[in-house]
């Protein structure tokens, strides 16, 4: 587990592109592109919030980071976490080992509450199941909230307490 540099923006750009162009895991229609990507990685870095990156067998295998939730000042001990992993490492527990590593990141700079919103739960039932395993809670659902690949999406909103 790493913190992430410039060099490994191509394979999150990557990655990512998959996702969105494949799944409903994102409500993006269209892939960012590298500068996109390099806008992303440094407000999240600027803001002091951790952008993780797991590597196997020498490749980026999946990425992770915190965005804040609202731009209001009140919500500043509150972040919203994103973690994507390549077709080919899912099922080997980066997901785990990088989620486990954000939180703890999390920790380090002051954060208190981290926010999961899981797009279509019922078709990416891996990211609900992975967000549970490490105590977040269900909140709430968002119900038809985004339209992507001709079907009106849910959100599943879960929380994770890191204070006390």
């Amino acid at each position: 587990m790493k913190s992430v540099v410039s060099a490994d923006l191509p394979s999150i750009a990557e990655i990512y592109a998959g996702y969105v162009r494949g799944s409903t895991a994102t409500f993006e229609l269209d892939p960012p592109d590298l500068a996109e990507w390099t806008r992303r990685c440094t407000a999240v870095t600027d803001a002091g919030l951790p952008f993780l990156v797991a590597e196997l067998d020498g490749r980026v295998a999946g990425y992770a980071y915190c965005s804040p939730w609202k731009p209001r000042p009140a919500y500043r001990h509150t972040a919203e976490n994103s973690i994507y992993l390549a077709p080919w490492a899912t099922g080997r527990g980066v997901g785990g080992v990088l989620l486990d590593a954000l939180l703890d990141s999390c920790r380090e700079v002051g954060l208190r509450e981290v926010i999961a919103v899981i797009a279509d739960p019922e078709r990416n039932p891996a990211s609900p199941a992975l967000h549970r395993r490490r105590g977040f809670a269900d909140i709430g659902v968002l119900r038809n909230v985004g339209y992507k690949h001709d079907r009106w999406l849910d959100t599943l909103l879960l929380q994770k307490s890191l204070a006390g």
